[in-house]
């Protein structure tokens, strides 16, 4: 318009020999610049008050075709990434520099949101989509454009940060496509002083196995937190089942180790109040499956493994340094103790063989000299097994080691020769010290049953 309005006046002024001063007052510029104006349109006329930059390239601007490229890179290969995710992920495996604002507006440019758009982002994009869509008149357009249009999220509560490390753990599990066609769990725990995931986990379902490894992780890694803060799982909190085995209550087991450790545990049924494991889903979500669709990572055990090394370079590029942070992490326990305290226990009663079943197998139980200790018919104990599957018999305060009698004998006392040599193997045996003892967590599940209002 400015280039318009200046060849106007200028061709005016010259066709009607008119006052420089009034023209140099409209341009708003000086009489020097008005002979220079009369000058350039005497000799080129029009085309003397072009832009020099006009219908030019800039030199740092995307090429028609890479603008193309990179659109159909987001649709078919990056479709689950929000826009600064992707715009890394061009420069880590396609060479292709970027910024995020730059593919923001290229991909705003086509109607793509980002799957991580904000609510304000999605409402104006769908007036815009709907204005096209009432003043099109073809079907198919506006069957298209119906298509585009999204709904709105709602967004979480916010709410101050914990002043310490490890003063509160927010736990949870996230059943996603992470990986593969197959629907898998990823149990993490996130500290919500630092915003760092402390402890990650994928499993088939949502486990006690799987919050059992993500503990072991927070406490080989950095110690005994203070807190866990969870959802009403049957995992964290009581709730009276059809089934009455001591080993399918699953809080009972969690709480045990818990109390074993001095942690605490505080439960929630509001989304909400554990905004930060439930915003940090919304972002694994959107960035972990491209990564372990391209790692080519198909099976639970693969993707165990990428969590290693994924969580660090996550925590490094998102969370506080926890350096910086007061921490109330008590002193990392033994591999043994670990091993130990995060155990699943069974009510069992000793048989008329002198023997335990478990797990549709016989066992027979022996001291730490490997020799069988017998039990009287129908004497109660109760099988331990560790974090590591190793089981123990524990018989009011001793315990034993459980040893698996097989169908049929390796070796004929008549036809095979025993060796002198061939004496009973000593077994490792936990000490008195070790904190699943039968009375003790007896009375543990009188308290929780009895805190509930159910009878014992």
């Amino acid at each position: 318009m400015d280039e318009n309005k200046k060849y106007e006046v200028i061709k005016t002024l010259v066709g009607n020999q008119g006052n420089k001063h009034r023209a140099a007052i409209e341009l708003d510029c000086t009489i020097r610049s008005i002979n220079r104006y009369i000058a350039g349109y005497m000799k080129e006329g029009k085309q003397y008050f072009l832009h020099g930059n006009r219908d030019r390239q800039p030199v740092h601007a995307l090429t028609e075709e890479k603008k193309a490229l990179i659109i159909d890179l987001y649709q078919t290969k990056y479709y689950d990434c929000n826009y600064q995710f992707f715009s890394e992920l061009l420069q880590e495996y396609e060479s292709i520099i970027i910024s995020e604002s730059t593919a923001r507006k290229l991909l705003m440019s086509k109607d793509i949101l980002s799957p991580r758009a904000r609510r304000v982002t999605k409402r104006n994009l769908k007036k815009k989509l709907k204005r096209e869509k009432n003043k099109s008149k073809s079907k198919k357009k506006q069957a298209e454009i119906q298509a585009k249009i999204v709904a709105i999220e709602d967004a979480h509560s916010r709410r101050p940060r914990c002043a310490n490390f490890g003063e509160m753990i927010q736990m949870d599990a996230s059943v996603h496509l992470w990986f593969g066609s197959i629907k898998a769990y990823l149990h993490i725990a996130v500290d919500d002083a630092t915003g760092k995931i402390v402890g990650a986990y994928f499993d088939m379902e949502e486990t006690l196995n799987g919050y059992y490894h993500v503990f072991s992780q927070i406490l080989i890694e950095h110690g005994i937190p203070y807190m866990f803060f969870t959802d009403r799982r049957t995992v964290f909190e009581y709730k009276l089942k059809e089934s009455t085995k001591v080993e399918e209550d699953t809080f009972t087991q969690f709480g045990y180790a818990c109390k074993q450790l001095g942690v605490q545990i505080k439960t929630s049924s509001v989304p909400e109040a554990k905004g930060r494991v439930e915003r940090m889903f919304e972002t694994l979500q959107g960035r972990l499956p491209t990564l372990l669709r391209l790692a080519g990572i198909t099976t639970i055990e693969q993707a165990n493994v990428f969590l290693n090394s994924y969580i660090k370079k996550y925590n490094a590029q998102f969370a506080l340094d926890h350096n910086f942070i007061p921490s109330v992490f008590e002193k990392q326990p033994d591999e043994e103790k670990i091993n130990l305290t995060l155990a699943v226990l069974t009510k069992r009663k000793v048989d008329n063989g002198h023997s335990v079943r478990f797990n549709k197998k016989y066992f027979r139980t022996v001291n730490t000299d490997g020799i069988q200790t017998h039990f009287y018919k129908g004497t109660e104990g109760m099988v331990i097994q560790t974090f590591k599957k190793e089981l123990f018999f524990c018989v009011e305060e001793k315990v034993y080691a459980l040893e698996e009698i097989p169908v049929h004998e390796q070796t004929s006392k008549n036809f095979d020769f025993k060796k002198p040599e061939d004496a009973p193997l000593k077994r490792h045996v936990p000490p008195m010290s070790h904190p699943w003892k039968k009375a003790s967590f007896d009375r543990y599940i009188k308290k929780q049953k009895h805190r509930e209002g159910i009878p014992a």
